[in-house]
């Protein structure tokens, strides 16, 4: 979005905080949006609890309206300080930011809507900006390197399929509900990580003809699963041959490019100036 900055005024500032990963103020409302996501989702999945959904009712409904009005105000303020507001509209963090903000106005149309907030779990792709995890991605000249970049790759994979197992799961719970045993969403994301991982224990399983086509699809998925963690360590143990000299592991600050040579001073792709801390590493 940088292109797209104002050049000045409040809009100029407002922008700086929403999209500036690189600024103080832009990383504490990133954070803060985060923390925020968390908080949302979890409140959803008690909300599917009937025991805890009936103690503490009231407090879960008015933290989800709470919530959804300030991701409201953060899409509208997204919107009003770019220059080009379809590019953000339409843009995948845009879409992902509007379908995780109308699950509760379509619950005064449609019973049981308010269960798809939960695909805000989507929304937290944003941490990989503000930790910056890609920098990682290129250590790959020594086997030290290399193990710590496959440690980070499978954590970035572990948390991927943390949020396919919140998704499915919710999904799951839509189509099967406490009839055929899925109780709440938690029950459910339990039921599709035992899946995932081909274990299998039995104590509930799909009875509708949908249900049992997405447990399906949910088993194919766990197969591909299983491999992924070994080829991430294959692939980088093999990459810790590389001459140091013409890949010496790092990736640019600024656009997560991977640098080619050790001896650069300006990251190929955008010209980013790379300080000789970044050098040394």
């Amino acid at each position: 979005m940088k292109n797209e900055t104002p050049n000045t005024g409040w809009k100029g500032k407002l922008h700086e905080i929403i999209y500036g990963t690189h600024t103080p103020a832009g990383k504490l409302f990133d954070i803060i949006l985060l923390v925020v996501i968390l908080y949302s989702i979890i409140v959803v999945m008690l909300e599917s609890v009937p025991d805890f959904d009936k103690e503490h009712h009231q407090f879960l409904n008015i933290s989800e309206w709470i919530v959804t009005i300030l991701f409201s105000i953060e899409y509208i303020l997204r919107i009003i300080c770019i220059k080009s507001p379809k590019k953000y509209i339409f843009s995948f963090f845009g879409i992902i930011d509007f379908l995780s903000t109308i699950p509760k106005y379509l619950s005064f149309f449609f019973i049981g809507s308010q269960y798809l907030s939960a695909f805000r779990a989507l929304r937290l792709l944003r941490v990989f900006r503000i930790l910056k995890l890609a920098r990682f991605v290129g250590e790959s000249n020594k086997l030290s390197k290399a193990l710590k970049a496959s440690r980070t790759k499978i954590f970035v994979f572990v948390f991927f399929v943390l949020i396919i197992s919140v998704l499915l799961g919710t999904l799951m719970y839509l189509i099967e509900g406490p009839k055929h045993g899925f109780n709440s969403i938690p029950h459910s994301v339990y039921w599709t990580i035992v899946t995932l991982t081909t274990v299998g224990y039995g104590d509930i399983s799909p009875q509708t003809a949908l249900g049992q086509f997405l447990a399906t699809l949910i088993m194919i998925i766990g197969y591909g699963i299983i491999a992924v963690p070994t080829g991430i360590v294959s692939a980088e143990y093999a990459s810790s041959k590389k001459d140091a000299t013409m890949d010496d592991g790092r990736s640019c600050p600024n656009c997560s490019a991977e640098i080619k040579r050790a001896d650069a001073d300006f990251c190929r792709k955008c010209g980013y100036k790379l300080n000789e801390e970044q050098k040394e590493e």
